[in-house]
């Protein structure tokens, strides 16, 4: 048997996957799930117009019901993780998505898809805040740079997903297209088979007469969530605003909307942890969130000046802008891990990321509607205004850190040292 010194390139990857069994089963387990994400993101909206034959109206009006429903489930969701643990909820969230997914091949009504969709929403918040409190106990004494390292494998499994996404779309048949959505479907339950694999965490008490409900209560930590919430609009900047923006308003070749979307996925890929790395207490994540708002003050006032540009000049603006947006990208989403698991208690840690992913989730649902009416409204003007809110909201990071930090309970050997 040959053995690797860990100096290769496979003992790089080992070590990129994670340090340790558990790690390295929640990675595998991210990786087949974001796979399958791919697979039916990339074309479900073709599947619900085309395949099932609903009005375009209809479809998005569904999945906005859907969405605004499954947001409100994620704190008991959460909850319910921290005092039946993790695991067990995140299984069972997997298991409900797995079914809901695999019913769509049957949906034929708009009333059909709103509560298939609604049922799927509601699973899929329960069980991104069990999933977040996962992280930590499989992360350990570094759950931020552990996250990291989940999300590199996140991207790449997206970007595989999204590439046999295209091998359908290609195809344009309706076999192709339930073979996507089964596809998902059975992403699902491989990633709920594989956490079988983790140990049984045991719950971590909570302390003595302290409120259920503790999270609603820490006014810094809700602070961060509507700071990580405004922030958040800057994914939509290159997912719709800018190739909207591209098509409308540059004279950037169309294939540029393709090569912006490959060179932002493969530099997360590339940089997420290597960045992530040097970020992990929420002092190092208030100041990562300054860095990524400087970043976007740079990014999109270049993704404006593309329409102000010749041809040859536009393409590789635009390029060279969402450069620089994917750095800043890096940076927010790292600080965002570093505060979002740092200011949280151990023994709540998903009714904590219950709350932050309510705060994403309803960032999210009003992005499209701000970026298109304001940004789109005002043109280059637009941009700027952008530019400067993104730049405000990093400003404001270290400072909340700070308030962050000071208002966590001390440990009661330093406090009796101290006193």
């Amino acid at each position: 048997m040959i053995k690797d010194s860990g100096t290769g390139w496979t003992g790089r990857i080992g070590r990129l996957a994670g340090d340790t069994g558990p790690e390295r089963v929640l990675v595998a387990a991210s990786f087949v799930n974001r796979v399958g994400n791919g697979l039916f993101n990339a074309a479900s909206a073709l599947y619900f117009t085309l395949v099932v034959g609903l009005p375009a109206v209809q479809v998005g009006a569904a999945l906005t019901i859907a969405g605004l429903i499954g947001l409100g489930a994620g704190i008991p969701g959460g909850h319910l993780a921290d005092r039946r643990g993790a695991r067990t909820v995140m299984m069972a969230a997997l298991a409900v998505q797995a079914v809901a997914m695999a019913a769509l091949v049957l949906v034929d009504s708009w009333a059909a898809l709103t509560a298939i969709a609604t049922v799927d929403q509601i699973a899929a918040a329960v069980g991104g805040a069990a999933w977040g409190a996962l992280v930590v106990r499989v992360g350990g004494d570094r759950p931020a740079l552990f996250r990291a390292k989940l999300r590199t494998f996140v991207n790449l499994g997206v970007i595989l997903g999204t590439v046999g996404a295209g091998l359908a779309l290609a195809a344009d048949t309706r076999g192709a297209y339930v073979a996507l959505v089964l596809g998902n479907a059975a992403s699902f339950a491989l990633c709920g088979a594989l956490l079988l694999l983790l140990p049984r965490y045991p719950v971590r008490a909570a302390p003595p007469q302290q409120p259920r409900w503790i999270a609603s209560r820490d006014r810094p930590y809700l602070a961060f969530t509507a700071l990580y919430g405004a922030m958040g609009l800057q994914y939509p900047v290159v997912s719709l605003l800018l190739p909207i923006w591209i098509s409308g308003h540059t004279e950037a070749p169309r294939w540029t909307v393709a090569a912006l979307f490959a060179v932002n996925s493969g530099f997360c890929v590339l940089m997420q942890t290597r960045i992530g790395s040097r970020i992990e207490t929420p002092q190092e994540g208030g100041r990562a969130f300054r860095t990524a708002g400087l970043l976007f003050l740079v990014s999109c006032p270049m993704m404006a000046l593309a329409a102000h540009t010749p041809v040859w000049a536009a393409a590789g603006l635009v390029l060279a802008a969402v450069f620089v947006h994917s750095l800043g990208e890096v940076w927010e989403s790292s600080a965002g891990f570093a505060l979002g698991f740092g200011l949280a208690p151990d023994h709540a840690q998903g009714q904590y990321q219950g709350v932050l992913g309510l705060g994403f989730g309803a960032g999210q649902a009003l992005a499209p509607a701000i970026l298109t009416t304001v940004v789109l409204g005002l043109g280059t003007a637009g941009w700027l205004l952008l530019a400067a809110f993104f730049a405000a909201l990093g400003a404001a990071g270290p400072a909340l850190a700070r308030w962050g930090v000071r208002t966590r309970p001390q440990p009661r050997v330093a406090a009796e040292a101290t006193g």
